[in-house]
């Protein structure tokens, strides 16, 4: 029998947390990231984290797992988060994974098989070969369907780290050409979506909250700790552009504005990948939804497909 899992996923600002929050309490259930930021210690301004009060709602894992410097990726994930699907199942309650990073839940919900071919010198010829023939922009394009969340930490003029992120999205830290015959888990996948103009005005809402709530202040002391603004934690959006006002490189108004405009891109970014998972049953919010509405409608569809066991009111 297939272990059973819930996701509640959407772009940015959707309000996925807070569903799977209402959820674990009505379902005896327990929350999965699937955040590729949340997992970050000591970063929780610019990542939306729950606050203490949410993470004590409801047992949460793959938060706040790993310091600044380290590295995640989609390998790492896949593997850390059927195990807990495993854990959770077998002591009676549901897992429910909350997040936004597309690749993530695409790669774990499909069974994608990984290489171990991090560092591939064959590989690397192979993609600057191809850059060299059809150009940088098709090669991040690439990149940019394999491993989005990679891509947007890159330029698409800088080449030579193209190359390196496809080299791993295509190795150690990416995704084989196909996933499993069949779907590993008995899953129930919500898409949270929004009409893209009311979803554009809460993402720049949410921005200007995590500067009233101290978002330059929290980079400042990640750089005052000796965290790099190179490391892959500190290129995300939020950090980047905070560091490049600290630096210089750019004036508040120019790094805020660039903020919300990479947040936007983001969002877009992710209702793309989310149309090659044709399995998601999207709600539909309003512009200010009634969460009370969308996590009731949530709980009809779960006791729809037989989750219901998990709830002692059903």
């Amino acid at each position: 029998m297939k272990q059973k899992v819930v996701v509640i996923l959407g772009a940015t600002a959707t309000g996925k947390s807070h569903c799977a929050i209402e959820l674990a309490k009505k379902f005896h259930g327990e929350i999965i990231s699937g955040d590729s930021m949340l997992v970050y210690r000591g970063m929780d301004i610019g990542t939306a984290k729950p606050t203490a009060a949410e993470l004590a709602a409801a047992p949460h894992h793959l938060v706040d797992i790993l310091p600044p410097e380290a590295g995640f990726n989609v390998a790492d994930f896949q593997r850390q988060a059927a195990r807990l699907i495993k854990i959770i199942n077998e002591r009676g309650r549901l897992p429910i994974i909350a997040g936004g990073t597309g690749l993530y839940i695409k790669a774990l919900l499909e069974g994608y098989a990984f290489s171990s071919v991090e560092g591939n010198g064959e590989v690397r010829r192979q993609l600057e070969e191809e850059a060299r023939v059809l150009g940088g922009d098709a090669l991040y394009e690439r990149l940019r369907q394999l491993d989005p969340v990679a891509a947007e930490r890159i330029h698409p003029n800088n080449v030579r780290r193209v190359v390196r992120a496809l080299e791993a999205a295509m190795g150690g830290d990416g995704v084989s050409a196909s996933g499993a015959a069949e779907m590993p888990y008995d899953a129930v996948v919500i898409g949270l979506a929004m009409e893209r103009g009311a979803l554009y005005e809460r993402i720049n809402r949410r921005v200007d909250a995590m500067l009233a709530a101290g978002l330059e202040q929290e980079v400042r002391g990640l750089l005052a700790r000796g965290v790099s603004p190179a490391c892959q934690s500190m290129q995300s959006i939020g950090y980047r552009q905070m560091v490049w006002y600290i630096n210089g490189s750019m004036s508040y108004a120019e790094a805020v504005e660039k903020l919300k405009q990479a947040t936007r891109n983001f969002a877009k970014r992710q209702i793309t990948w989310y149309k090659k998972m044709p399995y998601i049953e999207w709600l539909h919010l309003d512009a200010e939804p009634n969460y009370d509405e969308v996590v009731g409608r949530i709980c009809e569809i779960l006791v729809e497909k037989k989750f219901s066991l998990y709830n002692d009111n059903i």
